[in-house]
């Protein structure tokens, strides 16, 4: 059996490479997303003090460590049998918001924009920021700015916008300030002007890729995410919901805490990061390979839109009938990743003003004290890439035993699998190697916007070395990619 490898793939936080396999006929058999590197946040929190768990767990991503310091204090919270005061879960409500705008920003105008607005064929020399500036330097500004917008809530709450150290175990260290109210509030009508036009212009470009909506992981699968009681979506409390690509509702109103029951942890030899798949689809028993075929679902944008019977705000709520309405019912292809992306933005908007004008959200009652009540705690919510656990187990001082994470780019690992190998049976039909494939296999992975060394990568092209092999292992083509 022939393959390609492309090593590295830098589109996540750290080092990978894809192997696509050729049968002897040139045709694409399969592919292999493997995560090449090793972490050990699992391995080295042991030992710790539960009230560290939040600043040291945020390091795990330096794109969303709000959604690690929310769902460490949720666990947290549990550990320490808390029920938050009512002002401190609007607040984290509202960061977890900013964090969503600012990442999925990031994630649309400067990762995947070049692709979408210059095209996946272009000049790649152009195809980023820069030639985006250049095209379009309106826009360009325009996202940089929205992105800032998030940024600035995070800012305002938590005192910095990377690693805040303001979520904590019981609520939060500091409220609202009015003043900062007030800043953020001016600032709604310009974010939520600039999202609304970034999808008016989305929906123009889905008809210029029907190929790649064809193929981007366009297949049948299970979703998962948050809902609140009567279904709606939600980014930061609730249960969770498993829903499969014809709309029915598999599993609702799941508990959290009880996620080992209907989420198991598959590992792969050629890949340090998980596979989460849905337990109840798969027999104790049966390998890894039936676990991809039998329990593999998707979480974040795509999911929750798709799970979720409303946004639960009037622009989003109009949105979502249009999403649907585009993608034929529930949304199959990853391609429509991006334009979830972009109606969760202008959800959060939406919601960030709602917050703002609630009279309790300048409360000063924002922490409950309690020591340790329970030796095991669980935290779960919505990082802008989906679903994040936490499970923490500590001794009667506090200090951590085991620590689990469940990581969103982690159960989306199946469908990224399944989605280079798609991408590679469409479009690779010979061992010529051209740029545009090169660039539609990382398009791919980008639409699920894994966990990214963002600040690295948002310009340029990352490097690949991609090799053509015979059944003997000799090279039958190459190329480089600087």
């Amino acid at each position: 059996m022939k393959q390609i490898v492309i090593d590295p793939v830098t589109r996540i936080e750290g080092h990978a490479k894809i192997s696509i396999f050729l049968k002897d006929d040139g045709k694409v058999d399969h592919a292999r997303f493997h995560v090449t590197e090793f972490r050990g946040f699992e391995k080295f929190c042991e030992g710790r003090p539960l009230w560290e768990m939040p600043g040291i767990t945020a390091r795990t991503c330096g794109i969303c460590p709000v959604s690690h310091l929310l769902t460490s204090a949720k666990a947290g919270d549990a550990i320490l049998s808390v029920k938050i005061p009512p002002t401190a879960a609007k607040l984290r409500r509202l960061m977890n918001l900013g964090q969503i705008i600012q990442s999925h920003t990031l994630s649309f105008f400067h990762l995947s924009a070049p692709d979408l607005l210059l095209g996946m064929d272009s000049d790649p020399v152009g195809r980023n920021v820069f030639g985006l500036m250049a095209t379009d330097s309106e826009l360009t500004r325009k996202g940089i700015r929205l992105r800032q917008f998030g940024q600035e809530i995070i800012e305002h709450l938590g005192g910095k916008k990377i690693h805040p150290s303001w979520t904590v175990p019981g609520g939060v260290r500091e409220p609202l300030s009015e003043d900062s109210l007030k800043e953020i509030l001016a600032k709604v009508p310009e974010a939520r002007a600039t999202i609304t036009t970034a999808l008016e212009l989305f929906k123009k470009l889905l008809d210029d890729f029907p190929t790649e909506v064809a193929s981007f992981g366009n297949f049948a699968s299970l979703f998962m995410g948050l809902v609140t009681p009567d279904g709606m979506w939600e980014h930061y409390d609730g249960k969770l919901r498993f829903g499969d690509s014809d709309g029915k509702i598999v599993a609702d109103q799941l508990k959290p805490d009880d996620y080992q029951s209907y989420i198991g942890e598959a590992v792969q030899s050629s890949s340090y990061l998980k596979s989460p798949y849905y337990r109840p689809y798969v027999d104790e028993s049966s390998s890894e390979g039936k676990a991809e075929e039998a329990g593999i679902y998707r979480v974040g944008p795509l999911a929750r839109l798709n799970i979720c019977e409303r946004m639960g705000t009037p622009l989003a709520d109009e949105e979502l009938r249009e999403f649907r309405d585009r993608a034929g019912g529930i949304a199959r292809s990853s391609f429509f990743y991006h334009y979830a992306r972009l109606i969760e933005i202008l959800a959060s908007t939406e919601r960030v003003e709602n917050l703002l004008n609630d009279p309790d959200i300048l409360h000063t009652r924002v922490r409950a004290e309690a020591g340790i009540n329970q030796l095991e705690g669980v935290g779960v919510s919505e990082a802008p890439r989906g679903t994040l656990f936490h499970h923490y187990n500590v001794d009667e001082n506090g200090l951590i035993e085991k620590v689990n994470l469940i990581i969103a780019t982690g159960q989306n690992n199946l469908a990224m699998n399944r989605t280079v190998t798609q991408i590679a049976q469409e479009y690779i039909q010979s061992p010529e190697i051209s740029e545009g494939m090169l660039n539609r296999v990382e398009a791919g992975i980008r639409a699920f916007d894994p966990c990214l060394s963002c600040s690295t990568h948002a310009v340029g092209q990352m490097p690949l070395h991609v090799q053509v092999l015979s059944s003997s292992g000799d090279i039958l083509n190459e190329t480089w990619r600087d």
